[in-house]
Order: structure tokens, then C-alpha cells, then sequence
């Protein structure tokens, strides 16, 4: 069986909207260009919706998930409040590191 890989190819009004919105000449520059672009978005949305849950809750998520698994938290940490919130953030916190961790590798 004889499997023939393709390159992936892209229109060229795409292509051309790529290169202008990132005012690179180069498709590969731009496509690279463009992912991290992303990549750095998706780490300030995160970013500040962290900080929503550090003013909402006047410590940094490590510090909320050891009193929550302490249950010294000022309120019933199996309540659906604070589980959500746990859940959330913890999420929030997951997201991050993913995104960090593929801008470090692919930088």
C-alpha cells in the first residue's frame, strides 16, 4: 500500500490576509508568527481572569487549594460556590501551564 503525504495547502486570499495581518512577507514567518500571537492571548485571558479569582478571593490559587484541602477555608469548601470557583481555577491554572509549556517547546 503506497500512502502519499500531501502538503497542507492554504488559499491564496488567506494566505495573503496572513502576511498582511502580520505585515510579514514570509508565509512560514507569518504562520509562526500569528501562533504565538495566539498563544500569548490566550496567556493574558488567563492571566486576568486568574487575577479576577486572586481579588475575589485575596490569595493566589496554590494557597486556596491547600485550605481547601485543609478545610480552613472562611467558608464550606463542599459548598457549590466554592467548588465551582475550585473547579474554575483550577482549570484556569491547567490552561496555563499547557500554554506556557508549548511556547517554551516550540519557541
Amino acid at each position: 500500500m503506497n500512502m502519499t503525504l500531501t502538503a497542507p495547502t492554504i488559499s491564496p486570499r488567506a494566505g495573503l490576509l496572513l502576511t498582511q495581518l502580520t505585515n510579514t512577507a514570509d508565509f512560514d514567518a507569518a504562520l509562526w508568527k500569528l501562533l504565538f500571537d495566539y498563544l500569548d492571548l490566550k496567556l493574558q485571558t488567563l492571566a486576568a481572569e486568574d487575577a479576577a479569582f486572586v481579588q475575589k478571593w485575596g490569595m493566589s490559587f496554590a494557597e486556596f487549594q491547600r485550605r481547601v484541602d485543609a478545610d480552613a477555608l472562611e467558608q464550606d469548601v463542599y459548598s457549590y460556590a466554592v467548588e465551582q470557583d475550585f473547579w474554575e481555577w483550577e482549570k484556569i491554572e491547567t490552561l496555563r501551564q499547557y500554554y506556557e509549556g508549548l511556547r517554551e517547546r516550540w519557541k
